[in-house]
């Protein structure tokens, strides 16, 4: 290699695809933010790869991308080959490049990070675009069929990893899942701005020319019961995700005005997105709730995760007047996306950290009119080691509000049919799983505690990245594919 190919990342900068500009987004533009590199952009990108011997980006990467080497292929134009090898670690890499934080993963670990890092992501999501539109579809001629059959319960991102690595070990998969479209969370969680729904559908399409197969708007333990899935198919994988809110216990959050994250962004998506409704409840929730104007409003978002991000995002397009994120530690500590709370402040959300909330605060209407908070140091680390956020006295103040949402993050829950079945779950309703090359207790990686049952991704860990539950649902699959072709 010369000296000016090792030199490269100082002549080309990092550049990101164009973005809308501000004054759309502020004014409603619902669009993807970012646009595509063209070959040129993403070869120029791709070259400043100093192809590190110890590539810390695909070991920070959870599910190890061979980042370097796809890097190389577009440098040479071989984006089909490209998307190939993208495909042989990540089942979805295309959602992974819209959605993942990569400041926070292989982008936050490139050696160049100081110089600017290699725009990734956006790389990985022009290679799949590119191949997809070209016609390149997963090649699975050469694969044999082995007359095993496997239910897929859940289809997100962990359900979808699972059949199509299933897919490829010439396993029949059968994806169960109330909802009327695929994609979980990607589908009805996450805003178009960071992820549009015809890439979505288009996964779909790409799935079911592997032969993966999909029941959707069918729950079970109510539609079908887990009990027929067991005789019927050799294994069954849980991607159930994690949807029960984490109730802050606020004094006030009944209020009118106060609304929870997920049945926000949900409504919201169907409004402004397009979606088809799909008329079910989400875990406890009410699918359908009637969403406050928003128009001129006060809007106060309560929690600094990506969700909260999506939130105050949202808001802003819906024409909120004033739009106030509140975290009770500081901006170093929030577990959100530093690109996305960039995105957020460049879009005029105003960030208020070190403040907790006390109490939602209403009129004689029942009306809410604002949060009640505490200014917060921090103290010492809690038992996952991030410092606690300690109240001092005396420092309570209201934030107005006309609207509050609460975005404190999500959990898991094993439901009764599935403990019907003796899995096991942990007080905080986690789907106990193996873990580790031999597993926990004998069992396989992501076997439960029944046999013929594996489950992962959200419903094992609790709410995480997409990519982790990519990560979880494609290593489930080959723990499934170890016992079933033993």
């Amino acid at each position: 290699m010369s000296r000016k190919q090792v030199f490269q990342f100082l002549d080309l900068p990092r550049t990101m695809p164009q973005r809308i500009p501000l004054e759309l987004r502020t004014s409603g533009d619902w669009g993807e933010m970012y646009g595509r590199f063209a070959l040129p952009e993403a070869q120029h990108q791709a070259g400043r790869c100093l192809d590190c011997g110890n590539p810390y980006c695909s070991w920070k990467c959870p599910v190890h991308n061979a980042i370097p080497q796809w890097l190389q292929l577009v440098q040479e134009n071989r984006i089909e080959e490209a998307a190939a090898l993208c495909h042989t670690t990540n089942p979805l890499p295309e959602m992974c490049g819209r959605v993942c934080p990569q400041d926070r993963l292989c982008e936050g670990a490139c050696t160049l990070e100081e110089f600017g890092a290699v725009t990734i992501g956006a790389v990985e999501k022009y290679i799949v675009d590119t191949a997809l539109e070209k016609g390149w579809r997963p090649d699975l001629s050469e694969v044999q069929a082995t007359g095993k059959r496997v239910a897929v319960v859940g289809a997100g991102p962990a359900g979808l990893a699972c059949a199509d690595v299933l897919a490829r070990n010439g396993i029949q998969a059968v994806v169960f899942d109330r909802y009327e479209q695929i994609g979980g969370l990607m589908q009805f969680g996450i805003p178009s701005f960071k992820l549009e729904k015809s890439i979505v559908a288009r996964r779909r399409d790409v799935l079911e020319g592997m032969g993966v197969q999909f029941h959707l708007g069918v729950e079970i333990g109510r539609d079908l019961p887990l009990e027929q899935l067991l005789e019927e198919y050799d294994a069954v994988f849980l991607g159930t995700g994690a949807y029960r809110y984490t109730d802050g216990g606020l004094q006030g959050q009944d209020l009118k005005g106060v609304l929870p994250a997920l049945p926000f962004l949900v409504q919201n998506g169907r409004i402004v997105g397009g979606n088809d409704p799909w008329g079910r409840p989400i875990a406890g929730w009410e699918d359908t709730i009637a969403l406050p104007d928003m128009a001129g409003k006060r809007v106060v978002v309560l929690g600094g995760g990506d969700t909260g991000m999506d939130c105050v995002r949202s808001a802003i397009r819906l024409g909120a007047a004033k739009v106030t994120c509140a975290y009770r530690r500081d901006e170093a500590n929030m577990p959100g996306s530093a690109r996305e709370v960039a995105n957020a402040r460049e879009e005029g959300v105003r960030f208020l950290f070190n403040r907790q909330p006390v109490l939602i605060e209403g009129d004689a209407d029942d009306q809410v009119i604002g949060v009640q908070v505490v200014e917060t140091r921090l103290g010492e680390p809690d038992e996952r080691g991030r410092q606690s956020a300690v109240p001092i006295e005396g420092s309570h103040s209201l934030l107005e509000a006309d609207v509050v949402i609460i975005a404190f993050g999500f959990s898991p829950t094993v439901p009764d049919w599935l403990a019907a079945q003796g899995v096991e779950g942990t007080p905080n309703g986690r789907i106990i799983a193996g873990g580790g090359a031999l597993g926990d207790n004998g069992r396989l990686p992501f076997q439960t505690t029944h046999p013929k049952i594996f489950a992962g991704g959200d419903a094992v860990r609790g709410a995480d990245l997409v990519v982790t539950a990519v990560a979880e649902g494609r290593d489930a699959a080959s723990s499934i594919a170890l016992m079933l072709n033993s």
